[in-house]
C-alpha cells in the first residue's frame, strides 16, 4: 500500500465519493487507513444526513479501496463485520483495531504484489 496516494487515485473511489471524503478531512490513502472504513462512512453520513448512503458505495468501497480489490470481492463475513461495526460502534473508532486493520491491509497488499 502506498499511503501517499490521494483518495481519488484509489480503486472504488470515484469523483463524488472522493469529494465527500475530502469534505470530512480524508485526503489520502493513509488518512483513510488511519480512520478506517467505518469511521469514514460515519463521518460522511453525519455530514450528509439528508442523503441515503448505500453501504456498497461507501462502507464497502472504503474497505475495498484499502485492500485494492473491487468492493464486491470483499468476503461476505467482512461485509457483515463492517455493517455490525457501523451499527454497534459508538464514538471514535478504537485505535488498536484501526492499527491492526491497517497492518492487515498492508500485508494483504504486499502479498498481492509479490511474485
Amino acid at each position: 500500500m502506498n499511503g501517499s496516494r490521494r483518495v481519488d487515485e484509489l480503486r472504488n473511489i470515484g469523483a463524488t465519493i472522493a469529494k465527500r471524503l475530502n469534505e470530512v478531512g480524508i485526503f489520502s490513502e493513509q488518512d483513510l487507513c488511519s480512520l478506517g472504513a467505518v469511521e469514514a462512512h460515519r463521518r460522511i453520513r453525519n455530514k450528509h444526513s439528508e442523503k441515503s448512503l448505500p453501504v456498497c458505495y461507501y462502507l464497502y468501497s472504503f474497505e475495498a479501496a484499502l485492500r485494492d480489490v473491487h468492493w464486491d470481492d470483499l468476503p461476505e463475513s467482512r461485509k457483515r463485520a463492517l455493517r455490525n461495526q457501523l451499527g454497534e460502534q459508538s464514538g471514535a473508532p478504537n485505535a488498536h483495531s484501526r492499527h491492526v486493520s491497517c497492518v492487515a491491509r498492508k500485508r494483504d497488499a504486499a502479498a498481492r504484489e509479490s511474485p
